[in-house]
């Protein structure tokens, strides 16, 4: 089992986290209703092919979300529609612009570290992992930081009350917890349909702008669909961005002798994170949908079933991964997925190891004795296809 792992006990009830493997790459989950999927290759097939294996999966989950929070999600739609949305949103993640974005990143990282400076110690996600990579993405959307607030308690709840598997299992509670966080997000959704009025009528140079004016052989983005894109972008965007820092210093701060490695030798600080990602994806699981009759492992699929490809059990296959419970921040060549496979790779990845990377090179530089708070103990988000860190007190 990893030191982080049986230091905080994340997650109890996920028993591949403590190098228990699943006993069979697919099998049928009965309490989900599900297919649940945990070898490494059989979880890349799936996630690499969208004709057999499909994204849109809302109209067979248990529960079932308003419409209005579908439209422009490209997380729910398959080739050619999927390809026309990302290529309409993915002018906007290109290498050149996620390049610019370094220097203001490197700027809110160390207004954030100075707003700490002389307190002795800190709250890692609530100081620094958070509110680093939702200001980038406010500020790449052109939201007023003042409404900061509004998008944390946003975020929050979908971590702690929309999870996907809830989605998939039903139950008469779940659905009333759902639809609650559901009512609870309008606020967000009323105040991004406002910006985005706001730009058709006086256009700015920021991201909601571009949406707004974006066309592609005739195509263009709905007032609902850039709401959707916009919300996406600053919620999911940031949350894994958060739990990926928060992650990686918990792994760190588990093997001291580790973190002093990384710390002395920067080249690793890159390999460290994707190794933080591999053992703690903050993506537990994804869920995709069979088409049509499909085998995966020598096992029948039915069509219109759905799936649970279970990263965080692939990601630790003793077939792709040597040593796969252990943290090592050295580890090359490191093939996780935790950014996905195939069309649905995600969009956001350079930017958030680029944040990554300048935070906890920055936390390095300044605190050379950075160790948790005694008597504090880190604590993770509940969720359980979510795998972060949610609070982590350290002294500095």
């Amino acid at each position: 089992m990893s030191k982080v792992i049986e230091r905080w006990d994340v997650h109890p009830g996920i028993p591949w986290l403590r190098g228990n493997r699943p006993q069979k790459p697919v099998e049928f989950d009965e309490s989900l209703g599900a297919w649940s999927v945990y070898g490494y290759a059989e979880v890349q097939r799936i996630l690499g092919d969208h004709e057999n294996f499909s994204a849109a999966t809302a109209a067979v989950a248990a529960v079932q979300v308003d419409e209005k929070f579908l439209a422009g999600d490209i997380s729910q739609m398959d080739p050619p529609e999927q390809t026309k949305y990302r290529k309409l949103i993915g002018r906007a993640f290109s290498p050149r612009v996620i390049a610019g974005l370094e220097p203001q990143i490197h700027k809110i990282t160390a207004e954030l570290l100075d707003a700490v400076r002389d307190k002795g110690s800190f709250e890692l996600v609530a100081d620094l992992a958070y509110p680093l990579p939702v200001r980038v993405i406010a500020d790449l959307l052109g939201v007023d930081g003042k409404d900061f607030d509004l998008f944390k308690g946003a975020a929050f709840d979908i971590i702690e009350n929309m999870a996907g598997i809830d989605f998939v299992a039903g139950g008469e509670d779940v659905e009333e917890q759902i639809h609650g966080a559901e009512k609870r997000l309008q606020p967000l959704l009323d105040y991004m349909l406002e910006q985005v009025l706001l730009r058709r009528r006086t256009p700015r140079e920021d991201l909601l702008t571009y949406l707004t004016q974006v066309e592609d052989s005739g195509d263009r983005l709905t007032d609902n669909e850039i709401v959707n894109v916009a919300n996406v972008l600053l919620i999911t965007g940031h949350i894994t961005s958060t739990m990926m820092l928060g992650n990686t210093m918990a792994c760190l701060v588990a093997e001291p002798d580790k973190l002093a490695r990384v710390r002395d030798d920067r080249s690793l600080v890159p390999s460290a994170i994707e190794e933080a990602l591999r053992l703690l994806p903050p993506a537990a699981t994804l869920s995709r949908v069979a088409t049509r009759e499909v085998e995966v492992a020598g096992v029948t699929i039915p069509p219109n079933q759905m799936i649970l490809p279970w990263v965080s059990a692939a990601n630790r296959d003793p077939l792709q991964f040597e040593n796969p419970d252990e943290f090592l921040p050295d580890r090359s060549p490191n093939d996780h997925i935790v950014f996905g496979h195939g069309v649905h790779y995600c969009l956001g990845t350079r930017l958030a190891r680029m944040e990554g990377a300048i935070a906890l090179n920055a936390l390095l530089d300044r605190y050379p004795d950075f160790a948790l708070e005694p008597k504090t103990p880190v604590t993770f988000f509940p969720n359980p296809d979510m795998i972060g860190v949610r609070s982590m007190h350290v002294r500095v």
